[in-house]
């Protein structure tokens, strides 16, 4: 999954794909360096960032969306607005991508009907406040715990599970300990549900914090927690630099296949 911030201030690109044609540009790159799917963004959810209205988050990515429906690849929208969920869906997208899980008013009624992918991702508190003193006491079971019973609101409220995947929510709430905590059992994780597990690692603070270095020299440390996910069970890697990443994918898939 290729990252596509239309956003002025995204933590890693913020300002770089703000207008149409940079966000086209940037799409037809990623296919051509071999992206699955395009994950689309209006709304930045860095630490601390202020929440964004509804039309603006529409005129953010609706004409991305639309111009990018028919490109080939399956299309993400990443927004937890319900408004917005009606209005991309209506216009064809094939994945909604929810940092909140959902759990917005409005929010299953307006997915449960179609038949797109749905992707729950767990977040203690919100982005202006997640990272101001996140506590566990469990941090793994807590977030399997906050997974399935989101999975059991959406089936219940009669979402097919074949839709839903599952995102642990790495940086969202959490210190760079939980986040290694994640990492290492993301296996558990991914077998207690037994669902699609989506990981989404690409430069966040925690490759800063384990490398030393800054947002635009993690490429080295994002390629090296896109393995570490995938040998742990995750099927959908959100990342920045497609091409690095399929590459990557392609030796370490290689070397273990080989016989």
């Amino acid at each position: 999954m290729g990252v596509l911030n239309v956003t002025p201030d995204s933590f890693s690109d913020g300002g770089q794909f703000a207008s149409l044609d940079a966000a086209l540009s940037h799409a037809e790159q990623m296919i051509s360096d071999g992206v699955d799917i395009i994950d689309i963004g209006g709304e930045s959810s860095r630490p601390g960032a202020p929440p964004l209205s509804l039309d603006e988050e529409l005129k953010r990515v609706m004409p991305v969306l639309y111009a990018l429906r028919d490109c080939g690849k399956p299309i993400s929208v990443d927004t937890y607005k319900s408004e917005v969920m009606h209005e991309v869906l209506a216009a064809g997208t094939d994945m909604i991508n929810d940092i909140r899980g959902f759990r917005a008013p409005e929010a299953l009624r307006a997915v449960k009907d179609g038949d797109c992918a749905l992707c729950i991702m767990h977040m203690q508190s919100d982005p202006q406040t997640m990272q101001v003193n996140p506590q566990y006491e469990d941090v793994v079971a807590e977030v399997r715990d906050f997974l399935q019973e989101r999975v059991r609101n959406l089936t219940e409220g009669g979402v097919d599970r074949q839709r839903i995947c599952i995102d642990p929510g790495f940086g969202f709430g959490k210190t760079l300990a939980h986040n290694l905590g994640l990492l290492k059992n993301l296996d558990r994780i991914q077998a207690a549900l037994d669902l699609p597990l989506l990981a989404g690692l690409s430069r966040k603070s925690m490759i800063g914090a384990l490398t030393g270095r800054q947002v635009e020299d993690r490429l080295a440390g994002s390629i090296a927690a896109a393995l570490a996910a995938a040998e742990r069970g995750a099927r959908i890697l959100r990342v920045h630099d497609v091409a690095a990443t399929v590459d990557a994918l392609r030796v370490w898939q290689a070397a273990r296949e080989s016989v």
